[in-house]
Parts: structure tokens; C-alpha cells; sequence
């Protein structure tokens, strides 16, 4: 069995009141370095940062997970944006040469719990490959590193739906060879050749879910049903509910009330959108996407916007939670895995995309690190009581209303403007 001595490094997450300025889009969680030979320092020659084939690290941890995060379809405006704001990144990343990969070892780019030790340890055991996990806390902090250079390090990235046209179009994936893939025809079907990929050219999933409201079932008099719930309980919630710190979630959430498309490029329905948040906004506690958790727990909140994969893990601590995806529609989210164009070690990366959607691998990881599998094999070989739970697997008449998160092109400058307003007034 292959392992690490670890070295744990909490990074406390860290949100913004929206009377503070403009939220900061991403999140900060708590994972795991694994000490290197060079004592898991970054090394740095004349401000350039190496990509991290001297920085392991295993994420083990099931702390916040952030997936949906959207500022701009630029390359460039993402680069600059992320490399300055991002919480955990590497400080002035320039190009750097490809790394000559080890064929017993895997580096991945992912989210904050993905992974666990004893699924690297099975992996290890099975294939006598080592992962090393680092982790990005927003999909355009990833752009950003991988467009850096910083992505030659990487075997495996799991960007999000909407992230993958975009990476696509910037030719920075490689076109996968489905005759080394055996799980493709074990996927859900809506997973197979889905809008994003048509295909499943350049990308497989990995997991999906959606956006909702979680809330206290004592706290509050009636349970909402939609969107529109917070604005008519507005006096009664003040200052005990929070939005998510993603402006294309918030804003695509309040379209979808006015019964628009979470994508809206229409600048009369955008701006309504807007007028409404303004409405909602002295009753807002925050704009956070990981602080309401413990404050839901603790009862400070009564409703809060999250996705539905924390929500699930948040009310095992607390029965007296629920959540509801709004009738009126909300986003329906997927997280991939990729192969980006140089990865050292392209068959290590087919092995584990083929391990992680294996059926026993990917339900033992819906049980233990609670999100959804897009494997129809696992979802057969899951409990009954996990196959039943709608906040992990909702109903089809609720997936029907949702929305996947689409590129907007020039006009997230629009959804930006709005949001900047909006925190900062």
C-alpha cells in the first residue's frame, strides 16, 4: 500500500458581508499536504512558480465544496482576475516548461472533497499508482493556473460543465480515446453525449447536483416551495438568510422566479433580476457560499442557498433541516474529469477516470463523501434508502425545470456590473 505523511493546513473559509464590498467568488477549505523532499515548499526561481510536481497533496478532508463559480468568458479577464483574487493560488504563475511524468504517480487538479484517503489508498493498491491531489477553489482559478502553465502538472482536471466548453475552445484538452474508457456505457443517460460535450469527446462526469434552499423545518411557519418564498418572508428572515457568493447562481436564481432562463442575455430581464436582489438585500445576512453551514446547525440562520451535495452532509448533523430545489427551476450543475493537452501521464489518468466511475468505487464514494453519481452501475448498487434521497437524486419533474450554468460570452460584463452594485452599495 502506497501512502503519505501528511501535513494538515486549515485555510478558514472566508466570506464577505455584502456591506464589505464585492463578495470574493470562491472558497477556502481545509486539505492536506503531503510532505515532499523539499519540505512542500513551492519552489520559486525569479517569481516564477513551478508547477507542483514537489507539492502533493491529498485531500481528505470533506470540507465546503464550491463548484459554481462564473465571472467572465475572456481568457485573458479570467487570468487576471483570478490570479489576483483567488484564495489559494500561485503567486506570480508564469509559463513553465512541461513536466516529464512518473508512471507510478498521478497528479490531479480537483475540488475540495473528491477524494478520501481510503480511496487513494485503494487506487494505490490496485494500479501501485500514488495520487496527488491539489486543489482549486474555483473553476476559474484552475483557467487561470492551467493557461499559467501550471496545468502541465496535471494528468487529471475536474472542471465544471460550462468550463469544459469553455476549455475546449481554448484547445486545452485532449480528445479522449473512448476505447480506453469501459465505463462510458454504465452512465446515466442523460450523462452520455450531454450538451456541453457532445459526444463525451474531451470530458466523462464525475458528479452533478443542484442549486436549492436549505432551511430549519421549526424556525419557520410555512416550508418554501420557490424562489419567491424569501420576498414574501422577508421582515420575518431578516438578517437570518444568506445567498450564495456566486453572482450567476444568485442572479439565474431570481430569473428563474421572474420565469426566465437561468442564461438570460436579455438586458430588460437581467436588469429586473437585479431590481429585485436590491429588494431582498437589507433582509440578506450574506452572500456566503460555505459560513452558512455551521450557522444553520446552530439555528442563527432559518434559510440559506447552497448546493445540494453540502446540503445533504449538513442535515445528517441535523435532522431538523430540509431542502428543496424551488418549482420554479434553479441550476442543475455536473463536475467532470478531463485530460489536459501535455498531461505526463495520460494512462494513469485513463485508470483512475475507469476506477472512479467503476460501480463499487463510485457507490462506496456517494455513501462516504455524499454527492451524486452519474453511474447507472452504482445507483443500482446503492442502498435503498441513498437511492431514494431526492436531495442527492432528485425526481425527474424536478430535474425538468433546472438549468445547467452556459457561458454567456461578453455579456458577463452585464451579470458583473449588477453583481458589483449590488455587494458594494
Amino acid at each position: 500500500m502506497l501512502t503519505g505523511e501528511l501535513l494538515i493546513v486549515s485555510l478558514w473559509p472566508i466570506e464577505h458581508d455584502w456591506r464589505e464590498g464585492e463578495g470574493e467568488r470562491g472558497r477556502r477549505g481545509e486539505f492536506a499536504i503531503t510532505n515532499s523532499p523539499i519540505k512542500n515548499q513551492k519552489s520559486k526561481i525569479k517569481n516564477q512558480t513551478v508547477p507542483p510536481t514537489n507539492l502533493p497533496t491529498y485531500r481528505f478532508s470533506r470540507a465546503n465544496s464550491t463548484r459554481r463559480q462564473f465571472l467572465k468568458n475572456s481568457a485573458a479577464t479570467i487570468s487576471g482576475l483570478a490570479l489576483s483574487s483567488c484564495g489559494w493560488r500561485l503567486a506570480d504563475v508564469q509559463s513553465a516548461p512541461p513536466v516529464k511524468g512518473n508512471a507510478d504517480q498521478l497528479f490531479i487538479y480537483t475540488w475540495e472533497g473528491y477524494t478520501d484517503k481510503a480511496l487513494l489508498d485503494r487506487f494505490a493498491e490496485k494500479t501501485g499508482i500514488r495520487v496527488v491531489a491539489d486543489v482549486f477553489s474555483s473553476n476559474e482559478e484552475m483557467l487561470a493556473r492551467v493557461q499559467a502553465g501550471g496545468g502541465r502538472a496535471y494528468s487529471i482536471i475536474n472542471p465544471s460543465d460550462y468550463m469544459v466548453v469553455q476549455m475546449t475552445e481554448l484547445g486545452l484538452l485532449t480528445q479522449l480515446d473512448h476505447s480506453l474508457l469501459s465505463v462510458i456505457d454504465r452512465l446515466k443517460k442523460q450523462f452520455q453525449s450531454p450538451v456541453y460535450d457532445p459526444g463525451n469527446r474531451y470530458s466523462l462526469p464525475l458528479s452533478w447536483g443542484t442549486t436549492g434552499l436549505i432551511y430549519n423545518s421549526e424556525q419557520l411557519k410555512e416550508a418554501p416551495e420557490d424562489w419567491d418564498y424569501l420576498w414574501k418572508h422577508k421582515q420575518e428572515l431578516k438578517r437570518r438568510m444568506t445567498l450564495a457568493n456566486d453572482v450567476r447562481e444568485v442572479m439565474g436564481a431570481t430569473l428563474r422566479m421572474l420565469g426566465y432562463s437561468l442564461n438570460s442575455t436579455n438586458p430588460d430581464q437581467v436588469k429586473q433580476a437585479y431590481e429585485k436582489l436590491v429588494e431582498l438585500k437589507p433582509s440578506i445576512a450574506s452572500f456566503t457560499t460555505d459560513a452558512w453551514r455551521p450557522q444553520m446547525l446552530t439555528g442563527d440562520l432559518k434559510v440559506a442557498m447552497c448546493y445540494s451535495s453540502d446540503a445533504n452532509e449538513v442535515i445528517a448533523d441535523n435532522d431538523k433541516l430540509r431542502y428543496v430545489v424551488p418549482k420554479s427551476g434553479s441550476s442543475l450543475w455536473t463536475d467532470t474529469f478531463v485530460i489536459p493537452k501535455g498531461a505526463p501521464n495520460p494512462e494513469a489518468a485513463y485508470k483512475w477516470i475507469n476506477f472512479m466511475l467503476q460501480g463499487d468505487v463510485a457507490a462506496s464514494v456517494v455513501e462516504r463523501l455524499s454527492f451524486a453519481t452519474p453511474s447507472e452501475e452504482a445507483f443500482n448498487l446503492l442502498a435503498p434508502e441513498v437511492r431514494a434521497n431526492e436531495i442527492l437524486f432528485p425526481s425527474e419533474a424536478t430535474l425538468k425545470n433546472c438549468e445547467g450554468v452556459a457561458p454567456v460570452g461578453k455579456f458577463a460584463d452585464v451579470y458583473d456590473r449588477y453583481w458589483t452594485k449590488l455587494t458594494s452599495g
